[in-house]
């Protein structure tokens, strides 16, 4: 009898598990759809002497979130940015979740990311959710479970290590990583993203300086007033081809030591020549799968092993 019991109690808190990922699987599809998007990025908590806050940025865009995979533990979505005026095309970033991953990259040196292993503990019941360029290249990873106490599906990751965005590594040279905590929240109008930084020097020595503390809110806010239809026309024409550059970042993610950018912190010499590919694809010519291995031949190598390696952890 006493052995029954368990194995109802197994079986109950499995079918209470499905229920979960099912419900946390509806929330990471709600975010799909046609956006309003606000960016704001405030420095807050200054960390070292003589340090003075940097000016606050703001930005925005009209952005539609578009589903690429959909399988009960993974689910891919890729963000297209759409000028309303021109009706220009942006390939923006792109977020993969996966249910109780075993592992994930991580930022561990300037243009390397390193595969680590999950904790079983960490895993559990929660989604790891990996964000990338807009060449797809890697950028970071948070593990978290999705929580419903507030009334609103709110995913919050662990905190984990990502490299300077755009927006900063293009004026700043004082700091190279960047600790980060996220936050997505469903609500009425769309979704948001918060995002708890601590800008960071990571120095050859493995020692590191935290020089400010960040808070970043981007507020997703559904509209119908933007024509979107350029951003499918573009994903229709190119979705085979960007699903083979995947395929092929994937395939050097996979690799024992993780993955290593020979390119500047920019990304542009591959981005520039995967978005002129993939244009070609937009005007009717083709693309040779040899054109897109050349662009990784060049630039894209398996990172060192960790004793190789010179830049902290």
């Amino acid at each position: 009898m006493l052995a029954l019991g368990v194995l109802a109690g197994q079986a109950a808190a499995q079918d209470a598990g499905s229920a979960d990922r099912t419900r946390d699987h509806q929330s990471i599809l709600a975010m799909q759809g046609e956006y309003l998007v606000d960016f704001a990025f405030d420095e807050t908590v200054l960390l070292q002497p003589g340090y003075e806050r940097h000016a606050a940025m703001r930005s925005g865009g009209d952005e539609t979130v578009i589903v690429v995979e959909d399988t009960p533990t993974r689910i891919v979505l890729q963000h297209i940015l759409v000028d309303p005026k021109s009706g220009h095309v942006t390939k923006h970033w792109r977020q993969d979740w996966t249910y109780e991953a075993p592992q994930r990259f991580e930022f561990t040196a300037d243009q390397t990311w390193t595969r680590r292993q999950i904790p079983a503990d960490v895993t559990r019941h929660a989604w790891t959710q990996c964000v990338y360029e807009v060449s797809d290249a890697p950028r970071y990873c948070g593990t978290g479970r999705w929580d419903y106490r507030e009334g609103n599906a709110t995913w919050t990751s662990d905190l984990s290590w990502r490299p300077l965005p755009r927006r900063e590594y293009t004026q700043r040279s004082d700091y190279n990583a960047m600790s980060v905590i996220n936050r997505h929240t469903l609500t009425p109008g769309g979704w948001t993203h918060e995002q708890f930084n601590t800008k960071v020097l990571r120095k050859p020595d493995g020692t590191q300086v935290a020089l400010a503390r960040e808070f970043g809110f981007n507020d997703y806010q559904k509209t119908t007033e933007t024509n979107f239809k350029p951003a499918y026309a573009y994903w229709e024409a190119t979705r085979g081809y960007w699903a083979k550059v995947r395929s092929r970042w994937d395939r050097f993610l996979s690799h024992d030591t993780g993955v290593h950018l020979k390119t500047k912190i920019d990304g542009m010499a591959m981005i520039i020549p995967l978005f002129t590919q993939a244009g070609s694809l937009e005007e009717g010519k083709t693309v040779a799968d040899a054109d897109i291995d050349a662009v990784f031949a060049k630039w894209v190598v398996p990172a060192p092993a960790p004793a190789q390696a010179t830049a902290a952890k």
